[in-house]
């Protein structure tokens, strides 16, 4: 693809994940241009429609995050802090507030389900190197944290939104709940029963079962 094919492309997508959090899939692909800066036969020469759109900005943002999770693994030399900024880029993607809404009308074909299950394997190399660092509590998995993004980086609502106009209130979030993933922040065994206080912390929770709950398992027909 030409540089300055794919700076549009980009473009597209950038404004497409935005529109689409903002507005919902049913937003006007008009408002895409505008907010884009391209010309409307830019978008339409290369999606035929809303569909083709949705699939191509679920696939970029996939392969954007297998990337982040490779390089955080890459140039961190603690696994725990791999894992930070993993989640803070999956952030700064807006991953988890978008995805959900591409699922309401996303279809699945092979291509997405390969992209998804590299993604997946690479999350859960930084989450199996943050366990066997001893810094990652074991009852995290990378469904945890996924879930927790979601969580965390959905919209403010109403005019509770200009507290966070410039995203740092949500990185400072996610840096408090992730020091609540440490083991050094499990909670303390009560000496007289040999048990933690408080809730039992559960099973990790994995990004297959994110995928089961969403009811996108397989191809479809």
């Amino acid at each position: 693809m030409r540089a300055d094919a794919e700076r549009s492309r980009r473009r597209i997508l950038d404004a497409a994940r935005d529109v689409f959090l903002e507005r919902g899939l049913g937003a006007p692909l008009d408002l895409i241009v505008r907010r884009a800066g391209v010309g409307p036969a830019t978008l339409y020469r290369r999606y035929a429609d809303r569909e083709a759109l949705v699939r191509d900005l679920t696939g970029d943002l996939l392969s954007r995050l297998e990337a982040a999770a490779h390089r955080a693994g890459r140039e961190e030399g603690d696994a725990f802090e791999a894992v930070r900024r993993f989640v803070h880029a999956a952030a700064d993607l807006r991953m988890g507030a978008v995805i959900p809404v591409l699922l309401e009308q996303l279809v699945v074909d092979q291509e997405l389900i390969d992209s998804r299950n590299r993604t997946s394997a690479a999350l859960d190399d930084l989450i199996r190197a943050a366990h066997d660092s001893g810094r990652l509590r074991p009852e995290v998995g990378s469904g945890d944290l996924i879930l927790l993004s979601i969580r965390l980086s959905r919209p403010l609502p109403g005019s509770l939104s200009r507290l966070d106009a410039d995203g740092a209130l949500l990185h400072r979030h996610l840096d408090l709940a992730l020091d609540g993933l440490t083991t050094r922040a499990a909670p303390a065994s009560d000496p007289a029963s040999g048990s933690a206080s408080g809730p039992a912390p559960g099973e990790p929770l994995t990004f297959a079962d994110l995928v089961a709950a969403a009811d996108r398992p397989n191809v479809t027909d």
